[in-house]
Formats: C-alpha cells, sequence, structure tokens
C-alpha cells in the first residue's frame, strides 16, 4: 500500500521569535504562513553557552530553515526582530572568529532552499514567548 504524502504550498513567511539561556539552551517559534494557513512551530536549540545575541540569531533561523525544508517548503520568507542581524546576513559582511561557523551552517541551510530572504519585522509577540518559556526552563 502506498502511503500518502501531504502536499504543501512550496512558498512560505516565517516569522521567528528566539532566545536562548547561559547554557546554551534555546528556542524558536516559528509562525509559518503559506497558502492562507498559518501554524506556529516550537524548535529547539543548542549554541556555546554564554554566546552573544547574534550567535542566538544565527542557531535560530538556520534550525527554522532546515525544518522548513524537511518539511516541503522551498521558498521562504524569514522575518526576524534584529534589524542589525538581518543586515549582516543580507551584506555578507566580514564577521568575528566566533561568528564565522555559524554564519556558514547558516548559508548552508539558506542555500538548500530555492529562494531565501531575510528580512527585519515584528515578532515581539513570539520573541517574547521565546524568552519566556526560556526564563521558565532556567528558573526549574
Amino acid at each position: 500500500m502506498r502511503k500518502k504524502t501531504q502536499r504543501i504550498d512550496s512558498a512560505a513567511e516565517a516569522l521567528l521569535g528566539y532566545a536562548a539561556d547561559a547554557r546554551g539552551n534555546g528556542l524558536v517559534y516559528v509562525r509559518v504562513s503559506a497558502a492562507g494557513n498559518r501554524r506556529v512551530l516550537r524548535l529547539p536549540f543548542r549554541i556555546a553557552p554564554s554566546s552573544d545575541d547574534r550567535a542566538v540569531a544565527y542557531a535560530a533561523l538556520t534550525v527554522t530553515a532546515r525544518r522548513l525544508r524537511e518539511r516541503g517548503y522551498r521558498r521562504v520568507r524569514f522575518l526576524l526582530g534584529d534589524a542589525r542581524f538581518v543586515s549582516e546576513v543580507a551584506a555578507r559582511s566580514e564577521l568575528p572568529a566566533m561568528l564565522v561557523l555559524p554564519y556558514v551552517r547558516l548559508r548552508c541551510a539558506l542555500n538548500t532552499l530555492e529562494a531565501a530572504g531575510v528580512e527585519s519585522g515584528d515578532v515581539d509577540e513570539l520573541s517574547a514567548r521565546a524568552r519566556a518559556e526560556v526564563a521558565l526552563n532556567q528558573a526549574a
């Protein structure tokens, strides 16, 4: 018997809100909108302990790009709340040594997509949700 595969529209918009604690436990909430449907994904990730905010952003976007690719999305417009990070990714500017590997991982993940755009947008609700859950987990 053949397994039925779900057909999805391969284009999507993904809003990301993310946070990580000092131990390197991170979480990204992603609101994916495609073909008139919306869903929120909760994606955990790990980074080096006490990484700076940009390393958290790189990890969050990388795990999101990989997961959306696994789900069949091929063209994705990513929106993040950090305009500085967005311009850094778009400009492909020179980075400090500690961000080179996260940048390479991100570029590899984005290159698996047919088209990927990274822009800044209003993701305050998702960011607050991620920060709250990370804080709760850290306190536990």
